[in-house]
């Protein structure tokens, strides 16, 4: 019997130890978890702070744009407004010009076969020029030649260089 009861007393003892074994592993577990579950939480507050300040930020956004918005809207009224006056202005000039009939005089017309200084005819050995600076006809004899600005007749040269004559 005694030899029975410290089998039984050895078996109870190894027992004991394996459930110690087994308690103190689920007890490392529990606190591998805990800490987890620690962190998660932080992350939690983190994702949900973040989460209040972009919210806060996005109505700041919504209220600047909701004032620039109405500005615009502002802007345009104001704009509209004054193009309404310009308007009303533009007819009122308008009205008031309307009986001022004033022709505009016609350029004489220019015979343009001939030289508007000698009378010559142009012909085939006679050769016209554009005045630079008049834009009458003149043939060669009439006409002087300025270089690169062209020819010009001889009464728009002796004007701009009196010096010449």
């Amino acid at each position: 019997l005694p030899q029975h009861l410290a089998t039984l007393a050895a078996a109870a003892w190894e027992e004991a130890r394996q459930s110690r074994q087994q308690l103190q592993a689920q007890q490392q577990e529990v606190a591998q978890l805990q800490e987890q579950l620690g962190r998660a939480r932080q992350d939690g507050e983190r994702w949900a702070s973040a989460l209040q300040r972009a919210q806060r930020e996005a109505l700041e956004r919504e209220a600047t744009r909701g004032a620039e918005q109405a500005r615009q809207q502002e802007l345009v009224r104001d704009m509209k407004g004054r193009l309404l006056e310009l308007l009303r202005e533009k007819d009122a000039l308008w009205q008031k010009t309307e009986g001022i009939d004033t022709p505009m005089p016609s350029p004489p017309p220019r015979d343009t076969g001939l030289c508007t200084r000698c009378r010559k005819d142009f012909r085939l050995l006679s050769r016209r020029y554009n005045c630079r600076l008049c834009q009458g006809k003149v043939c060669h004899a009439c006409s002087v030649d300025v270089g690169k600005q062209g020819r010009c007749c001889l009464l728009c040269y002796q004007q701009r260089h009196p010096q010449a004559t």
